[in-house]
């Protein structure tokens, strides 16, 4: 990792801590982020999906400054839970002050996922993914988000197999697992 990214990394990242947990998410400690992603700790983490009435996902494009994966599309937004937050706490936290909004969210499921970086970091995250429904346009927080588009799930499905490294490595992995929940929710609804 170059110096200024060092830097970087030490004022953006100085202060704030993840959860550290094990397998079955039960928490064991606390550790600076920086540290965390350099060490590849397995870490509590959140990935809100925010979808319109019209089904189709909140999508948000990565600020070009953020440490890793600048510029790509990805869900609406994802963050760490704080020690003392639960995670649908630290979802609505999130969302406002990425995407400028808070709606009520509910969670889908969770999984365990470990993705390096071309920066030497690597998440290794308890992904908490959460749902929340909503119609009308952010207002996106320019230090954390480049731009915002709805898109239906069939595009985003065909989008990622033609280009997929317009997309972050973790929604590329939570997306067939969100994708099958949502159809399981759609159903039940109509049953």
């Amino acid at each position: 990792m170059n110096e200024l990214y060092y830097l970087y990394f030490m004022q953006a990242m100085n202060e704030e801590q993840v959860i550290l947990v094990d397998e079955n998410d039960r928490a064991i400690g606390l550790m600076p982020k920086l540290e965390a992603h350099e060490k590849a700790v397995l870490h509590r983490a959140f990935s809100v999906f925010v979808l319109n009435d019209k089904g189709e996902l909140l999508l948000q494009q990565r600020a070009a400054q953020k440490y890793h994966s600048p510029l790509l599309w990805t869900n609406t937004c994802c963050s760490h839970q704080r020690e003392g937050e639960s995670s649908l706490e630290a979802g609505r936290r999130r969302l406002k002050e990425e995407m400028g909004f808070e709606v009520p969210l509910k969670e889908l499921f969770s999984f365990i996922y470990k993705a390096p970086f071309e920066n030497g970091l690597t998440e290794h995250e308890f992904d908490h993914v959460l749902i929340g429904y909503y119609n009308k346009l952010p207002t996106i927080n320019t230090e954390e988000v480049a731009a915002f588009k709805y898109s239906s799930i069939e595009f985003i499905q065909k989008d990622i197999a033609d280009r997929p490294e317009q997309y972050t490595v973790w929604f590329k992995i939570i997306f067939e697992q969100f994708y099958n929940h949502l159809k399981k929710e759609i159903y039940a609804g109509k049953g």
